[in-house]
């Protein structure tokens, strides 16, 4: 591997050699371009700016792989190769090729990775490396606007078929990493591509972070249904402008009037990243957990029981109780389903709730981004119970690092 620092020289004109004219052509060719042509755009803009070719690669739904958009490359593993080091680490890496090198750029949404872009080109300096990573963040902001709308996209980074209750779910998800400045959430969910009740969502609106986790009742194409009209009616009531106790109402009116015999569980927060004050509500589900110095904080965010979604009117009081604490600079807090502790073994041993701290404790101590540290620990999860869960499980960490981000 080749140190990526930028070289203190610059071979004189080769600012010159870029042909701004055929740049903008291409730039506002873009804006146009089908899914599908942005292999060929991406080779084109790499030679405009003086490189020679740039390959996309995106990663795979349960990111073991990363998958090229040309069809006629192969994958390269996440864990494995260069490329994955790049995408893990958020970070270029840089290799010897035959015909010179290869720059591996990560493409990155705000928070969120998508995977990796492959520059070649004779020899590196700075200038090159500077052009590289324009490169990265043009076409990270160009296959995010197309993948809205593009099952091209959608199905080239599957690598199974989908059931239907996992495309409808997986329909209403939002991106799986989300953040600001201050403030980043991520989640993952598994089984990838047979999810039937579980989901999760977050969102910033200016300086607040909005987050969700829900697991409804069964595991087939009505569960589906209950969390996609859940999370429909939280978010309408969240870009309406309700507080948090307004969008659980609204989440437990939806559900008695359109699917009344059927009910889910969840967890709902808000954080104010500005303040770090925190305020949740827990509707039947599992606690959310805060780790705090690389330990748990042992039922700092347990709440008294309440109804789940859906049966506040039948069993419990209408208005919902919203519990409030004030979180400090580096705090990390972790909703999830118990799918995740309950995954067993071959011998029946449950991967189990002091497993699951303590992987995320360690790995985040060892500097691994909130992403990388979920994807480690849903894939741990699967090799627990040898990639055959029984129950769906979702996992959502947030953090709050005002001085960090």
């Amino acid at each position: 591997m080749i140190p990526v620092a930028d070289p203190p020289h610059t071979p004189a004109g080769l600012d010159a050699a870029v042909d701004e004219n055929r740049l903008e052509e291409l730039i506002i060719e873009a804006q146009t371009a089908l899914p599908f042509e942005l292999p060929d755009l991406a080779n084109r803009c790499a030679s405009a700016l003086g490189l020679d070719t740039a390959l996309i690669y995106l990663a795979d739904l349960q990111q073991r792989l990363l998958i090229p958009l040309a069809e006629e490359s192969e994958p390269l593993p996440v864990d494995r190769s260069l490329a994955g080091w790049a995408y893990r680490t958020v970070s270029p890496r840089v290799a010897a090729a035959d015909d010179g090198v290869i720059v591996w750029m990560p493409l990155v949404d705000g928070a969120e990775r998508l995977g990796v872009l492959a520059v070649r080109c004779a020899s590196l300096d700075g200038v090159r490396m500077r052009r590289s990573r324009m490169l990265a963040h043009l076409f990270a902001m160009l296959i995010t606007s197309k993948r809205a709308y593009s099952d091209w996209l959608a199905a080239r980074t599957r690598t199974a078929t989908m059931r239907l209750p996992a495309e409808m779910l997986r329909a209403f998800l939002p991106p799986a990493t989300v953040g600001s400045s201050k403030c980043v959430s991520t989640a993952v969910l598994e089984p990838a591509y047979d999810i039937a009740g579980d989901a999760f969502d977050h969102s910033v609106v200016k300086n607040v972070l909005h987050t969700m986790i829900l697991d409804s009742m069964g595991h087939d194409l009505a569960s589906g249904l209950t969390t996609s009209v859940a999370m429909a009616a939280a978010r309408n009531a969240r870009r309406g402008g309700g507080g948090l106790a307004d969008v659980v109402g609204s989440v437990d009116q939806a559900l008695t009037q359109w699917l009344p015999d059927h009910f889910s569980t969840g967890v709902l927060c808000r954080l104010d990243a500005d303040t770090g004050v925190l305020h949740w509500v827990n509707c039947g589900h599992p606690p959310p957990l805060l780790i705090r110095g690389e330990r748990v904080l042992e039922g700092a965010l347990d709440s008294p029981p309440q109804p789940p979604i859906g049966l506040a009117g039948q069993l419990g009081p209408v208005a919902r109780q919203v519990h409030e604490t004030t979180l400090e600079p580096g705090d990390c807090v972790l909703l999830y389903t118990d799918g995740v502790v309950e995954a067993r073994d071959a011998d029946g041993a449950e991967f189990g709730l002091d497993r699951f701290t303590d992987f995320i404790i360690r790995s985040s101590a060892t500097g691994q981004r909130p992403a990388e540290v979920l994807r480690l620990l849903i894939h741990a999860i699967l090799d627990h119970q040898r990639s055959q869960l029984r129950d769906d499980a979702t996992i959502l960490l947030f953090e709050w690092r005002p001085q960090r981000w």
